[in-house]
């Protein structure tokens, strides 16, 4: 079934873009409640109304729409480690993990909403040494697999390869593979853009839907290679 509900509207990126020049404790408390109204609400909903969709992708798959614990990312910034001490983030995201899954390092689908950048996102950041060692080698193992998924018409009509890629081939594969490009990377993640303005139409869930669902065979290929179930 097709979705009509609009979600995403003008007051959450107007939020979020105050946020961003007034990125202080003191403007946030006094105004938590646009926050809450025009950002973690509809987020919320979406996060909510998604679960039946998404379990049709993969029933192992989490939309968790708990505030806090769940599918949406905090506002809350840790500033422990970086120089950047500004308190709150300045987008509003979602991951919907693997049900095993203990953290964002994990394979899944993503929604990034900021006032500029709204994308969907698919595959995996950031992994661990292992967990990328165990991608790379699948790869080397079923390359026609690989290839046939990501220049699948279906993959690129809608996606294009993002994430983050070393400058040189990884430690231990043969820098002559027909993959190097491919496995030189550290995120295996499908990215795809929208206009902010398309967040806000009644067709946005089913956009989103279908950017899942056609990265979803990547998603797949990264989880069976971890020994994720689909």
């Amino acid at each position: 079934m097709l979705s009509k509900a609009r979600y995403f509207g003008p007051a959450l990126f107007g939020f979020l873009d105050d946020l961003r020049q007034n990125n202080d404790r003191a403007w946030f408390a006094a105004n938590k409640g646009r926050y809450e109204a025009e950002v973690r609400t509809p987020m919320l909903q979406f996060i909510a109304d998604f679960g039946a969709r998404l379990d049709k992708i993969s029933p192992h798959f989490l939309a968790d729409p708990r505030p806090v614990g769940g599918s949406m990312f905090r506002i809350y910034r840790d500033t422990r480690f970086s120089k950047d001490k500004t308190p709150y983030k300045t987008a509003a995201a979602a991951h919907f993990r693997h049900d095993r899954a203990k953290d964002v390092h994990t394979p899944g689908f993503y929604l990034h909403l900021e006032p500029g950048q709204v994308f969907a996102g698919a595959g995996i950041w950031h992994p661990d040494s292992k967990t990328l060692g165990k991608i790379r080698d699948r790869i080397v193992a079923d390359p026609e697999g690989w290839r046939g998924i990501v220049s699948d018409k279906a993959f690129t009509a809608r996606h294009r390869l993002g994430g983050d890629k070393l400058k040189r081939p990884p430690r231990g594969y043969d820098p002559d593979h027909p993959l190097i490009e491919v496995l030189k990377h550290k995120d295996f993640v499908a990215v795809r853009d929208f206009r902010q303005s398309d967040a806000g139409k009644a067709n946005f869930m089913d956009a989103f839907v279908d950017s899942c669902t056609g990265a979803a065979p990547m998603v797949r290929f990264i989880a069976e290679s971890l020994d994720l179930e689909w």
